[in-house]
């Protein structure tokens, strides 16, 4: 009687299933492809689903966490990897957008705002722009990690006021 009541409950859900879908992916083809994924993934782990939980929940996290697999693995396979030995760009050492007049005063205006910042913003600020995670950065700096989040949100703030007449 288990599986017959599950099978029940999937049913009843799947018009409201191929709606979220459909406000996942923006395509109807897309949506009922999830749709159907997330349907086999849940009648493949049926005996993992606990009576006593949400099931309307439970299919919405399977489709979600489904979705984001898909876009992540869509991404993967949409990066392009160059392998050709010209690397004159890569190893110049040279900002391309710099050579520009503009692009070299943009730049050059952004560092000055940068580093007029007091150093309790600048420095996190910094590490966070060379690809330093909150987390690594709180470490380093041995601060609270909000404390952190907080300065480098600030500082974000402050940027966007001070180079509006960039946009």
């Amino acid at each position: 009687m288990r599986t017959a009541t599950f099978t029940q409950n999937l049913l009843s859900l799947q018009t409201e299933l191929r709606n979220f879908a459909f406000k996942l992916t923006a395509d109807y083809e897309d949506a009922n492809d999830l749709l159907q994924e997330t349907t086999l993934k849940a009648l493949d782990n049926e005996a993992k689903y606990t009576e006593e939980t949400n099931f309307k929940g439970w299919m919405y996290t399977i489709m979600r966490n489904l979705f984001i697999n898909n876009y992540r693995k869509t991404l993967r396979d949409q990066t392009y990897v160059d392998k050709t030995d010209n690397q004159f760009y890569l190893n110049s050492g040279v900002d391309v957008e710099a050579d520009s007049m503009e692009g070299a005063y943009d730049a050059k205006e952004m560092r000055r705002i940068v580093n007029a910042l007091p150093k309790e913003y600048r420095i996190p600020f910094t590490m966070y722009v060379a690809g330093f995670k909150y987390r690594e950065i709180a470490e380093r700096l041995q601060l609270p990690l909000g404390t952190v989040k907080s300065r480098i949100f600030f500082t974000r703030q402050r940027l966007q006021e001070a180079l509006k007449d960039f946009r």
